[in-house]
């Protein structure tokens, strides 16, 4: 009995991968250089969408992969130099992709693409002094000062409305995140002992698609010759439908 009870213990205990490790290894310096790295290059994409279509998709997804491919490349890479390093947790992944999705959603709801630029006594006075509503004196030039006090504010006014609320729907009610339980089962996909060979499958294919995205706007780019001019305003329906417009 003893020998089968001893048996079923080992069983139920968890793998080594599997153990959640104390906080202060969850939120590394490396960890937050690397958020600050994806944050930066995901605030740039984030503005650009913003400033030219207005829609901005969920990009948390592909942040947990870059985080994931540039923490294990960096671990590599110090194993091969003969540094010992410590070992790349999940839990430290999900802190990676949440601050940089935190930056490019500070980008996106601080209002960069939308009215902070357009608060300065430049586009002020182009809009016109005397156009209705533009009273005199209603603009504001940017400074670094109010404006990461605004940003803070908005930030934390977001993050004291998404506790009771993730509290309510997701503890209590127990209902599915779409993209934070994407997110997970991804993450989770990664840490496991066939997860670098996903990971490396995923990276592959990000990296040939974006290029090929890359390679068409560049293209499209190249060939256009002014306004309305391009291979980015072909007439899908053709020319007589377009002489209709």
């Amino acid at each position: 009995m003893e020998h089968e009870q001893a048996a079923m213990e080992v069983e139920l205990q968890e793998p080594e991968y599997m153990k959640v490790p104390p906080w202060r290894s969850q939120i590394t310096l490396r960890g937050i250089f690397v958020s600050i790295g994806i944050g930066i290059l995901y605030s740039v994409i984030c503005m650009k969408l913003v400033l030219t279509t207005g829609i901005v998709p969920s990009l948390s997804i592909s942040a947990a992969l870059l985080a994931f491919v540039f923490m294990k490349g960096w671990n590599e890479l110090l194993q091969r130099l003969g540094f010992v390093n410590s070992t790349f947790t999940r839990q430290e992944n999900t802190v990676i992709q949440t601050c940089a999705v935190a930056c490019y959603s500070i980008a996106q709801g601080g209002g960069f693409g939308s009215y902070i630029l357009g608060l300065n006594k430049k586009t002020y006075v182009q809009a016109g002094v005397h156009t209705e509503g533009n009273t005199p004196g209603s603009y504001k030039e940017p400074r670094f000062a109010w404006i990461t006090a605004f940003l803070f504010i908005v930030s934390f006014v977001g993050l004291l409305a998404l506790v009771p609320l993730r509290k309510t729907m997701i503890i209590d009610y127990r209902l599915t995140y779409p993209s934070g339980m994407a997110t997970g089962v991804l993450i989770n996909g990664f840490h496991t002992p066939k997860g670098d060979k996903m990971a490396k499958n995923q990276l592959h294919k990000f990296t040939k698609y974006f290029t090929i995205s890359f390679l068409l706007a560049f293209f499209q780019w190249f060939y256009s010759g002014g306004e309305n001019c391009g291979f980015s305003h072909f007439p899908i329906f053709g020319l007589k439908a377009r002489q209709q417009m």
